[in-house]
């Protein structure tokens, strides 16, 4: 057993190069793991920064200086914020707190439904399970609830929270645009002048994850503003609150589309009755959900996302149980980074085992 573990830690870890990968992935989740609420307003401008760099380098490829080019990006990305704080969210906060306001009386109406499928279909459902069912659903109706007041913003430790976000996020963000040269060459002096792994692996991730991030944004962006016209078109209740939430169901794969489906489909159930609105609005919700996996998916993130959907699934368990929110939002790129690790990971062939080869 000894000769069998030393044999593979000769075949995957004598290379110099292995090492100081293993060093900085290992610093590297430390670092996010025990610090990661303490620099989440760090985290948050880099990985933003990360996303308008796209921006920046094709119009740098036309020519623009560098400086102009962060200026011009910058400037779109504020005023899009603003936008966000001064337009979007008061209206978010509006429908959600008349939403919780009318909650109760759809619980009821729910619960009026429910009590009846017992006399009708005697043989499936019972008395007491549909009153399980109704006491585990107020408990969890109860308990959102109770999360979601928690993060009010009357509380002090939340509006600083806020304003720490609205002015350090975006000040970091400027500097990263703008010293991005000199912040890479300051990073590259504590690294060994033999580094070609790291490089390698980082221009493959670059180009996947850059992908990923920016095709995901957009993504979010376009079903939310596809949900929100089809659903002000049908006149649904909460329009602008079902959309953004959506919009952000498409950052969990397959699982997202599922649950977000629900609310949708009670809000439009409590609005108008089993009628023709209603299975109109859920035929073309779910033509909006077909085009946005076989459309949409494919053109703005590409390869990143081709993974097995158990990878896929097993990446957003784990990922978001250690990150949470970024957690999910990243799990399908770093996947792909353990999936390029694992194909990109030198080996000692002197030990007579065959190499692994990437199979591309």
């Amino acid at each position: 057993m000894f000769e069998y573990f030393h044999s593979w830690y000769k075949r995957y870890f004598t290379d110099p190069q292995a090492s100081l990968l293993v060093v900085l992935l290992i610093a590297s989740f430390l670092i996010i793991f025990y610090m990661g609420g303490m620099l989440a307003p760090f985290f948050a401008a880099l990985i933003i920064a990360y996303m308008l760099e796209g921006s920046i380098s094709f119009l740098e490829n036309k020519n623009l200086p560098r400086l102009l080019a962060v200026n011009l990006v910058f400037l779109l990305f504020m005023t899009f914020l603003i936008f966000l704080v001064v337009v979007l969210l008061p209206i978010l906060s509006r429908q959600t707190s008349q939403f919780f306001q009318e909650l109760p009386g759809m619980i009821n109406n729910g619960q009026g439904l429910l009590m009846k499928l017992p006399q009708q279909y005697p043989d499936i459902f019972t008395e007491e399970a549909i009153t399980q069912v109704i006491v585990a659903s107020r408990t969890a109706i109860s308990a959102v609830g109770q999360t979601i007041l928690s993060f009010s913003l009357s509380s002090i430790p939340v509006i600083i929270t806020v304003l720490v976000y609205l002015i350090l996020v975006p000040l970091m963000i400027f500097f990263i645009l703008k010293d991005k040269k000199d912040i890479m060459n300051w990073l590259a002096r504590f690294l060994p002048s033999e580094k070609n792994l790291i490089l390698s692996l980082w221009e493959e991730m670059d180009s996947q994850i850059g992908n990923y991030i920016r095709g995901k944004v957009y993504e979010i962006i376009i079903v939310y503003l596809a949900a929100y016209l089809l659903f002000r078109i049908f006149g649904l209740n909460y329009a602008s609150l079902l959309a953004i939430v959506v919009g952000l169901s498409v950052i969990i794969p397959y699982i997202g589309a599922t649950f977000v489906t629900i609310p949708i489909a009670l809000v439009a159930y409590f609005q108008w009755g089993i009628g023709s609105d209603f299975y109109w609005l859920v035929i073309w919700y779910f033509v909006l959900q077909i085009l946005d996996g076989n459309a949409l998916v494919p053109i703005l993130v590409g390869d990143v996302v081709k993974l097995h959907p158990i990878a896929i699934i097993v990446s957003i368990l784990v990922f978001g149980g250690l990150w949470g929110f970024w957690g999910v939002f990243f799990a399908i790129p770093l996947a792909t980074l353990v999936k390029a690790l694992i194909y990109a990971w030198p080996t000692n062939t002197t030990t007579g085992e065959p190499e692994l080869r990437s199979d591309g």
